[in-house]
């Protein structure tokens, strides 16, 4: 054979050893379940890194799988074991595990972010491990009922049957029981749970979560989109609650989550100057107290709150021993609030600081 020639049969030979490298299917993964319903849009994928392709009704889904609503999505999913998970809008979902032996079940479900229900079924003579987890917290349950919102940093749990064990980055578990919440952040010990009383705040924040998560979807998605600022709202009341009660180290974490469940200015700067008070009053730590104030004034300086903001991180100044900057702070203050109710304190201070 000719030189050409022995070119072009290594050439053929690296062209089939190729070829059958990339019809060789992928390894066999293992199926978790089928798309009983949905509405709107829902899509999946196979593997990291891909691109979302539209859910099909009757779809079997696997191990390493991914799930993702949009603004009007939702699914509903029956696992191997008879569980059933429901998804609302704006969630995502990784299928990340699910097995079964004669002696073991295990599985592993990871909710980057979104809404979820997880009725988890019961399998008697085997042990059982089923967990739901994102970066920040771990929810271990076996045959229970319960409703998971992850929304950045911030995750909110209610119980409905059963009992779930939640944890963040240490080993402290919170145990939840039906009509029970709790709610953690950033990986810090969850919050001791709270029981859901009829009529109240956090009762219709439970009623519109069990709304979007039902067998049905629901017709409109407002009560939905609005669910983490309901919980936040409700947060600054029970902060408000802690910090009574002496328990200043909860108030700001339940602060902290109001904070991170939601992007709605009046929450976020009530949040802030509630953690700027708990830190000045209760805990002595008036450079922490400025940062929340000067937070407030840095992002929403045309708030109603940065009115008080100002004031207070004037006042911390002064009692730093920061003279100059708490009388320039002072002055902005009568500048902008000329008839504002910290106008005659703001006199007196001035009148110290002038002597």
């Amino acid at each position: 054979m000719g030189g050409k020639g022995v070119i072009v049969f290594r050439t053929m030979i690296l062209y089939f050893a190729l070829l059958a490298v990339v019809s060789t299917p992928p390894a066999f993964s293992s199926p978790v379940g089928v798309v009983t319903k949905f509405s709107g849009d829902v899509y999946f994928r196979a593997k990291d890194n891909t691109a979302y392709q539209p859910i099909k009704a009757a779809m079997e889904l696997s191990e390493g799988w991914w799930i993702k609503t949009g603004k009007n999505g939702w699914l509903e999913l029956n696992l191997i074991d008879k569980s059933t998970l429901t998804l609302a809008n704006h969630s995502e979902l990784e299928l990340t595990r699910l097995q079964i032996d004669k002696a073991n079940k295990d599985g592993l479900f990871t909710l980057t972010q979104g809404k979820l229900r997880a009725s988890v079924a019961k399998t008697p003579g085997l042990t059982s491990s089923i967990k739901f987890k994102n970066k920040n917290v771990v929810a271990g349950v076996k045959g229970t009922e319960f409703l998971m919102l992850s929304e950045g940093p911030a995750n909110v749990f209610f119980g409905n049957e059963g009992s779930v064990a939640i944890q963040g980055h240490d080993d402290k578990e919170k145990t939840l029981l039906p009509q029970y919440m709790t709610q953690t952040t950033r990986g810090y010990t969850p919050i001791d749970p709270v029981a859901v009383e009829p009529n109240t705040q956090i009762s219709a924040a439970k009623d519109a979560f069990e709304a979007v998560t039902r067998t049905v979807a629901p017709e409109e998605w407002l009560a939905s989109d609005n669910f983490p600022s309901i919980i936040a709202r409700w947060n600054i009341t029970y902060g408000h609650y802690l910090a009574d009660a002496g328990k200043y180290e909860q108030a700001l974490q339940v602060f902290q989550i109001a904070l991170d469940l939601t992007k709605a200015a009046d929450i976020r700067c009530d949040a802030r100057q509630e953690r700027g008070a708990v830190y000045a009053r209760f805990l002595g730590n008036l450079e922490a107290a400025l940062a929340e104030y000067l937070l407030i004034l840095e992002e929403y300086p045309k708030s109603v709150q940065a009115e008080s903001a100002l004031f207070h991180t004037g006042q911390i100044l002064q009692e730093l021993s920061f003279t100059d900057k708490a009388r320039e702070k002072f002055q902005i203050y009568q500048r902008r609030y000329p008839h504002g109710k910290h106008k005659s304190t703001i006199e007196t201070l001035l009148g110290i600081l002038n002597k």
